[in-house]
């Protein structure tokens, strides 16, 4: 018999970033006003876990959370090097910590959200509802919307190429002014690549202070030991010979066109990574999150069944030939990148990666690619 006072409209697993989005979205749109909605996460989002960072030409829904705002990024490779202006767009930088904040007391202030700290166990689908059992206890909702992704989920399937983009990040203080706290590094390929797609990412927030990370897109972790050392070795050969480490952040996020949608049922949809909601090609999340959750809010007022919630645009496929060609040849990266930042403008990049570009600009840039490799990934090729 089911415990009404366990039971809500809305249940959501994961209080990330596209948990709390979606959270944050349902409770401030009076369409779900009557909507009871229960926010599960094992842990109470109140650290400094990580940062996400995003280019936008408006930021003003989240310029109250924005630590950093860059106007001019620095791509560096082999045979091209540029500072480049961000005309009508910046480059934002989000802490975890300020983030949480801001949207928990948003949800604070609804009635209708119960947010507890309990670790998922189990999750079972009946005609009528789903049962989500916790540590503590079991509840029932209409409607289960999930971003725990299943590790055997990419295992087992070798149909769709899995890269990783995994990092170390050191957040440092050094006694030099050694950064211009105005340029964002966006890919520096200037470091060795041993095979792979390797590139430092630095974040300066102040002439002595910057998040300097150590990034791969490829299919294999490293032990933290190599990702440390290429971080010590760049700062000295920026000239950093005394530093003050201050923070550390890692991940792995996987970069694949796969479909996980196909996993969605009637009552259960997945979201955020899970879901597939992080651009396979790029591993960024924080503008795709934003845009699939408008994407479900909308559908949610029409429809009831979430197995018919699609992702199927132009940009899936553009991302299957990019991480096919990658897989075969993952040594070509530091070149891929360094001819698309070479040969196309900022702005008409930014809209490719974000999904809102047009036909003829998507041709462009493809165009700009390795053509050889691309052919034989259309084709299927070895």
């Amino acid at each position: 018999m089911q415990n009404t006072s366990l039971h809500y409209d809305y249940l959501i697993l994961g209080a990330g970033l596209s948990g709390l989005m979606l959270a944050q979205a349902l409770v401030s749109d009076p369409y779900f006003k009557d909507k009871r909605i229960l926010l599960l996460d094992k842990s109470e989002k109140n650290t400094n876990d990580r940062t996400w960072c995003f280019w936008s030409e408006n930021t003003r829904d989240w310029d109250a959370v924005i630590s950093k705002k860059w106007e001019r990024i620095a791509f560096k490779g082999e045979n091209f090097s540029a500072e480049i202006p961000l005309d009508s767009y910046s480059y934002n930088k989000i802490e975890g910590i300020d983030f949480y904040e801001s949207v928990f007391r948003k949800l604070r202030a609804s009635k209708q959200l119960t947010f507890k700290t309990e670790a998922f166990q189990s999750l079972t689908e009946t005609s009528e509802y789903v049962e989500v059992t916790t540590s503590s206890a079991t509840y029932t909702a209409g409607k289960v919307f999930s971003s725990i992704l299943s590790p055997e989920r990419l295992k087992n399937q070798t149909k769709y190429p899995v890269l990783q983009q995994h990092f170390i990040g050191w957040e440092v203080r050094t006694q030099e002014p050694v950064f211009d706290p105005e340029v964002a590094t966006f890919m520096d390929f200037t470091i060795p690549q041993r095979g792979n797609t390797r590139f430092m990412y630095l974040l300066p927030t102040a002439p002595n202070k910057a998040l300097v990370e150590y990034t791969l897109f490829s299919e294999h972790l490293l032990p933290d030991e190599e990702y440390e050392a290429a971080i010590e070795d760049y700062m000295e050969a920026l000239g950093a010979s005394q530093y003050e480490l201050v923070s550390t952040e890692k991940g792995s996020i996987p970069m694949t066109a796969y479909p996980f949608e196909k996993h969605n049922t009637r009552r259960v949809l997945h979201v955020g990574t899970a879901g597939g909601w992080t651009r396979g090609s790029t591993g960024y999340t924080f503008t795709y999150t934003l845009k699939r959750t408008s994407e479900l809010v909308a559908f949610l007022k029409k429809e009831t069944n979430l197995n018919t919630f699609k992702i199927a645009d132009r940009y899936r496929w553009y991302d299957k030939l990019l991480l096919d060609v990658l897989y075969r040849k993952n040594e070509l990266g530091a070149s891929l990148f360094t001819q698309m930042f070479q040969k196309n403008e900022i702005a008409k990049i930014f809209r490719f990666l974000d999904g809102t570009s047009s036909l003829k600009d998507d041709l462009q840039i493809i165009w700009s690619l390795p053509k050889k490799e691309f052919i034989r990934s259309f084709f299927g090729l070895n």
